[in-house]
């Protein structure tokens, strides 16, 4: 998903890691486990291969039939991208060498092109929930409008912030549109970026190969039945995942003369609390206020490093049930300090 263009590697290491006391208190967890990071590696990517394989071979009786699995390869194409995830972060392996080879292979699968997405990302990162920072036009899901900024707006203006963040619209339509189309070109990167640009350009070639080779193998037909349904569905819940994490009703907004990563952390970011299966296959990223604190850690030690921590048992916490709720929760309200609707924003009762 899009987020905004901060230059990181004028404040961060280049990983989106801020360097900050408070993340020595939990180094220990940001050493890796070889041994489940090759389980991890081999389940996601495995069970992805081994669905698709089984949706291709359904095909040939049924389209409906390979599309009911679609959820299940996309749930392990949602774990490829936690790795990812955490190697633009530089948690996953030792060296940047390793973590970017992988994080390659990820995007070639994820169609999140790598380069360009790691930097990005990172510039979250620099400026998550403050409200001198935002760069809202570019990123609708964790940014947002003030109330009275979205008062000051004329009629014709306010319609269309609410339209583009209608959760039809962002949640269902908008995040396939990002990951199959916008992905494709890095028409938001700044003149600077030379080598991310040409990142996208070669992650799209390869991607056409990939494409090719498939569609000469199986058929076109049967790679557009199988491969597309399964992207849709990672692609919606990819991007909710990561916005719901950062606009919930208490988290909270600050400016920048009273921002600090650890306060950004604990009460701008959130636990969002999953069923094991659920938090299996979105990679522990429910811990989201950890991985804020210190992105080295990788994603499977987040849980323990929870358990282990008591004083992060008092970040803001949503249920499964909370977060699908949280779709409402559109403008920050300075004067109540939390999340309210466009209804509360006009005077209404929100829904």
């Amino acid at each position: 998903m899009r987020t905004d263009t901060f230059d990181h590697r004028n404040e961060q290491d280049g990983t989106g890691s801020v360097t900050r006391p408070a993340q020595s208190a939990y180094g220990e967890f940001a050493q890796a486990m070889p041994a489940v990071r090759a389980g991890q590696i081999a389940s996601s990517f495995g069970g992805f291969i081994a669905t698709c394989a089984v949706m291709y071979v359904l095909a040939d009786y049924s389209a409906w039939l390979a599309i009911a699995l679609a959820p299940l390869a996309a749930g392990f194409l949602v774990r490829i991208f936690i790795i990812q995830h955490d190697c633009g972060h530089g948690a996953f392996f030792r060296t940047r060498r390793s973590n970017d080879i992988l994080g390659i292979i990820c995007s070639l699968v994820t169609l999140a092109p790598y380069a360009a997405w790691k930097r990005q990302h990172a510039g979250h990162h620099g400026v998550w929930n403050n409200l001198d920072q935002r760069q809202s036009g570019l990123d609708i899901y964790s940014s947002c409008l003030t109330v009275a900024e979205y008062r000051a707006l004329t009629p014709g203006a306010q319609w269309r912030h609410r339209l583009i963040r209608h959760p039809l619209v962002a949640n269902l339509l908008l995040p396939p549109i990002v990951f199959l189309l916008l992905y494709r070109f890095p028409f938001d990167a700044p003149r600077s970026w030379r080598r991310e640009k040409i990142a996208v350009y070669l992650t799209d070639l390869a991607l056409l190969a990939i494409i090719v080779g498939l569609g000469l193998a199986v058929g076109f037909d049967r790679v557009l039945i199988v491969q597309l349904p399964v992207m849709v569905c990672a692609a919606i819940i990819g991007v909710w995942l990561f916005s719901v994490q950062h606009r919930f009703e208490n988290t909270s907004w600050l400016r920048a003369d009273e921002w600090t990563a650890e306060q950004a952390a604990l009460r701008g970011s959130s636990y969002l609390r999953l069923p094991n299966i659920l938090r299996w296959f979105t990679g522990n990223i429910g811990f989201h206020h950890i991985h804020h604190l210190n992105p080295r850690i990788p994603n499977y030690r987040l849980a323990a490093c929870q358990k282990a921590n008591p004083d992060l048992h008092d970040t803001p916490t949503l249920s499964f049930t909370d977060a699908l709720r949280a779709w409402r929760y559109s403008l920050w309200d300075e004067e109540q300090h939390r999340m309210v609707s466009f209804a509360s924003a006009h005077g209404r009762a929100a829904p």
